[in-house]
């Protein structure tokens, strides 16, 4: 047990170094613990770590996913549903069998098997491609449709890939009943993520208590996914409608002392588990070696980099079609979404990782068939599997910064813009309920005045930011007001710990003093 704790323990030190690290050189951290995971897994004397496909998708999935869920916009996500689909069903079809075509050409898989290669490295990951969108600072739509397809296509790949295992153990393949199971397991799994959310969300009405209702967050993603899972539907689409549906309703049901604390622990968690799947990938290249040692080690990374290749060009092949020939055919599409322009297209195409789910996948393949006969070519699976991950998350990872400044892509501004907006109405809603107050008998007068010369100037603030701004960022306050606000709340701070440090008020008194002026900031910045 100890022992246990103690690798634990290292590995959480080398996530938090690691991620520093990424920070410093301004990469996406996923990067660096791939990379630091594959040079500990070389360590001598560092036990071997097994990444069990149980854990990934059991343990790791559904938070992850839901996390994702959970921070995605609905109105965002109904709007680009178009792409999304496109991405997450007709690009994990034709990926499959390209892949398969690929990899029965240039590593000799037998076509089953090849099939198998092929619905395993399709979907994209939700956990690489959420950590590494946001991370870079892409505009809205982009970190949209990389999250929303990643998410949906998860459903699409373990579906075809059940298929292709199936095909593999038993020697057959029904077409029909392939697409009858996609429909029912799809729609099964947001079925059954909606029914686990609207008790949830009930639930959450009728409580006010932080801890409660945080430990009811981190619940809910495993008993969508369990739920689904036992009724054989697909769990990701389950904890992503349940993620989705909640969110949307949050705002009527968390407090926002809540809201804050729940929001603090959920950043933890997502950072430790992102940081451990990654780190976990990295670790297993030794094992991976090991069962294919009695192979050609340069034939095998040559022939996994080609197939790592084709993953990319087929997905450059289809995003850029994709994108334009049905705007072409549509004139009702051109003039309600018009072509987003060749730059985030390419943005889109190139940003196609692979990661824990693919590796998962691979290694959830079953040892032998049902005559008793091994699984052929599992081993080799495994390690084209994994250099897929390497090439499309390292290396196309690693590149994403330089592409990124090259295009000229940048936040947009649309969230600003909407962050102003927000604030210029919620200034307006609370002077027309200032006014109405001012007849309450209960509310004095002196402090009625306070509060409408404090809205009135936020309001007046906002407006000349709206009116003048042009495409600057609409943060809600000059940058000027901004420093002397901070400079303020530094020397609040600075005052009260001086009396702590005097001996003039306690801890306790400190941290509640420290909580008042820290939500006050945030107010200020939001």
């Amino acid at each position: 047990m100890s022992a246990t704790i103690s690798l634990l323990f290292g590995l959480l030190v080398a996530i938090v170094i690691l991620a520093t690290l990424a920070t410093r050189l301004r990469l996406p951290y996923a990067i660096l613990l791939v990379l630091g995971g594959l040079l500990l897994g070389f360590v001598p004397g560092l036990p071997g770590i097994a990444l069990d496909p149980e854990l990934v998708l059991v343990l790791f999935l559904p938070p992850l996913i839901y996390s994702s869920a959970w921070l995605t916009s609905w109105r965002a996500f109904h709007t680009n549903l178009r792409p999304i689909l496109q991405l997450s069903l007709g690009l994990v079809l034709v990926t499959t069998f390209v892949i398969a075509v690929a990899a029965h050409v240039i590593a000799g898989l037998s076509w089953p098997v090849a099939f198998v290669l092929g619905a395993v490295v399709s979907p994209t990951d939700a956990v690489a491609a959420s950590a590494t969108a946001k991370q870079l600072g892409l505009p809205r739509r982009i970190v949209t449709v990389i999250e929303g397809e990643s998410m949906v296509n998860d459903a699409t790949g373990l579906v075809v890939y059940r298929f292709a295992v199936a095909a593999v153990v038993t020697g057959s393949f029904s077409l029909w009943q392939a697409g009858l199971q996609f429909v029912v397991v799809s729609l099964g799994g947001l079925v059954i993520g909606l029914a686990i959310a609207w008790p949830v969300a009930w639930l959450h009405r009728h409580l006010d208590d932080a801890p409660i209702e945080i430990t009811i967050t981190l619940l809910t993603p495993y008993a969508a996914y369990l739920l689904a899972d036992a009724l054989q539907v697909s769990g990701v689409l389950a904890v992503l409608s349940a993620g989705l549906y909640l969110s949307h309703q949050s705002s009527r049901f968390f407090s926002s002392n809540t809201r804050l604390q729940a929001n603090a622990v959920w950043n933890v968690l997502v950072f430790l588990l992102n940081g451990l799947l990654f780190l976990l990938i990295g670790l297993q290249l030794r094992s991976i070696l090991a069962a294919i040692a009695g192979h050609s080690l340069l034939t095998l990374v040559w022939q996994a980099l080609l197939i790592g290749l084709a993953v990319i060009a087929v997905r450059l092949a289809w995003v850029f079609p994709a994108a334009s020939v049905p705007r072409l055919f549509s004139a009702r599409l051109r003039a309600r979404d018009p072509y987003p322009g060749w730059r985030q297209v390419a943005m889109v195409a190139w940003i196609g990782m692979r990661g824990g789910l693919s590796l998962a996948a691979a290694l959830a393949l079953p040892l032998t068939l049902t005559d008793g006969v091994l699984f052929p070519q599992r081993d080799l699976v495994i390690f084209f599997t994994f250099g897929v991950i390497l090439v499309t998350l390292v290396g196309q990872g690693l590149s994403l910064g330089p592409i990124i400044r090259l295009l000229g892509l940048e936040q947009d501004g649309s969230l600003e813009r909407e962050h102003a907006q927000a604030h210029l109405v919620a200034a307006r809603a609370a002077l027309s309920r200032l006014d109405e107050l001012a007849t309450e008998a209960w509310a004095p007068q002196e402090a009625l005045a306070q509060l409408r010369a404090h809205y009135a100037h936020k309001l007046e603030t906002l407006t000349e930011a709206m009116d003048g701004a042009g495409d600057e960022r609409f943060d809600g306050h000059a940058p000027i007001q901004q420093r002397l606000r901070q400079e303020v709340l530094a020397a609040e701070r600075a005052a009260v710990i001086g009396l702590r440090d005097r001996g003039r008020i306690d801890d306790e008194t400190l941290r509640l003093v420290e909580r008042e002026l820290d939500l006050e900031e945030q107010r200020w910045q939001g």
